[in-house]
């Protein structure tokens, strides 16, 4: 199998290609990134020089590259993860959310179009999603499940909904064999320093200040990186065409409790007294539009798919802070002013 995995040097992109590379060695893995701000080939140092793997340098948004990169590579698969994701870029640049995240996806399933045109047979777009497209949950009895009705309430999660409609509307006219994946937030290793964990990680250990938006009562569901990673497997190989499958970890955190637990896994990992760093906790206003709580039902997945979520998040997140704190050089590595200047439109994970 030829298999196209977009945005692959990312924080998601590149678990998911360290899993098929490794797992599948009959598997061709060509992994098309942009390398962006957030795309970084050092997430992959320890397979890129494995046989079955091969990176492309090369942008989504330009149609006629991809064409040209179908023409070329009889991909038998596409799992597309390339995205722009950070809520607070999209506010202050919404037009790079539509060009990447609808523009980007509409290229790719017209190249996929073209290439698989009368046989389709054996051949799977998997498009990765967000649990952000169904908007924001104020029952604290409810969750998203796959029939919840998109209401994005932000242009990233905007950008996201229109094309997962895309995807589906291909299935639908086309008869494209597509399936879509809905995530809740992601945590782990190589974690680009702009989101919330790994922000807080860094500034810990630097004694900077701990921004958390309004009073820190947003909820959100977190996954480890690895779990979604084994997620994204199984969809792609057993998930049933045309269905959706919402992935989640069953484990919600209000802001401020998960920025208190990490400053009590810091300061015991640090040898600081306890209490320490929270005194760092700093609250800055509130993003605009910022969604209260996010909850994934993830039964479909787990019962039609028999995928379940290995850890639990305690034990996920000493795995990670281990991570963090091991790997200096690559925080070094992609921590530049831009991501340690004090505003408010860097700082909270979605």
């Amino acid at each position: 199998m030829k298999l196209l995995i977009t945005g692959g040097a990312g924080f998601i992109g590149s678990h998911v290609v360290r899993l098929f590379v490794t797992k599948y060695p009959n598997y061709q893995i060509y992994n098309l990134d942009a390398l962006t701000y957030a795309g970084n080939l050092a997430n992959l140092t320890d397979i890129e020089n494995v046989p079955n793997y091969t990176f492309i340098k090369g942008d989504i948004t330009d149609a006629k590259f991809l064409d040209d990169l179908f023409t070329d590579i009889p991909f038998d698969g596409v799992i597309h993860l390339a995205a722009e994701s950070h809520v607070d870029r999209s506010i202050t640049d919404p037009m790079s959310f539509v060009m990447t995240n609808v523009v980007g996806t509409v290229n790719l399933l017209n190249a996929a179009k073209t290439a698989w045109a009368g046989a389709l047979e054996g051949k799977r777009f998997y498009h990765v999603s967000t649990d952000e497209v169904y908007g924001s949950l104020h029952n604290p009895e409810d969750f998203f499940t796959e029939e919840t009705p998109y209401d994005p309430q932000s242009p990233y999660s905007a950008s996201k909904a229109a094309s997962d409609h895309f995807v589906r509307a291909y299935g639908n006219t086309y008869k494209l064999p597509v399936v879509i994946s809905n995530c809740s937030n992601n945590y782990g290793p190589n974690h680009f320093p702009e989101k919330l964990i790994p922000l807080m990680i860094h500034n810990i250990q630097t004694n900077k200040p701990l921004p958390v938006y309004g009073k820190g009562e947003n909820v959100r569901d977190w996954l480890y990186v690895v779990d979604h990673a084994r997620a994204i497997d199984a969809v792609f190989h057993t998930g049933k065409l045309g269905e959706t499958y919402n992935i989640g970890g069953f484990n919600e955190w209000k802001n401020l409790d998960l920025v208190h637990l990490l400053c009590s896994i810091m300061d015991r990992k640090l040898g600081r007294p306890e209490g320490t760093s929270a005194q760092l906790i700093t609250y800055v206003t509130d993003r605009a539009g910022h969604d209260l709580r996010y909850a994934i039902d993830a039964h479909k997945i787990m019962n039609e798919l028999g995928w379940k979520p290995s850890l639990q998040f305690e034990e996920g997140l000493e795995k990670t802070v281990d991570w963090f704190l091991n790997n200096q050089a690559w925080l070094d590595n992609v921590t530049s002013g831009n991501y340690q200047t004090y505003y408010e439109g860097m700082y909270v994970n979605r």
